[in-house]
């Protein structure tokens, strides 16, 4: 399933529950907005309510506080995005953006030698039977 993309402050939501699994609205509002006062907690709360109608994010009520924790991971995310922006700036090829990347060293050595092992492990497509 394709996700839509995330607005800046949905995504900062999303990194902060990729990195702790499971968090509460409060623990939420406090990493994010941590000299604010309570009045931000009905931002944090309408971010939680947009996520969760959009499929990123579960919602436990089993606790008297609920906690959140993400339904897609990070590398889903990303792959989907990227994805995304093939189709939409290269007709699907991620070859170009690949080729960027490494002509302008974006991507390491060791990503590099990753991607050949991927690239060599790979059947070709016209030999799936």
């Amino acid at each position: 399933m394709k996700h839509p993309p995330l607005a800046n402050a949905e995504l900062a939501v999303m990194e902060l529950l990729w990195d702790a699994d499971r968090l509460t609205a409060r623990q939420l509002r406090e990493q994010l907005y941590p000299a604010a006062s309570r009045a931000q907690h009905g931002t944090v709360q309408r971010l939680l309510q947009r996520l969760e109608d959009k499929g990123f994010v579960d919602r436990d009520r089993d606790l008297p506080v609920h906690l959140f924790s993400a339904v897609i991971t990070r590398r889903t995310y990303a792959g989907n995005q990227l994805e995304s922006l093939a189709d939409k700036l290269t007709g699907g090829s991620l070859a170009p953006l690949l080729t960027h990347l490494m002509e302008h060293k974006k991507i390491s050595q060791a990503e590099v030698d990753r991607l050949r092992t991927i690239l060599s492990d790979t059947p070709e497509r016209g030999d799936q039977s």
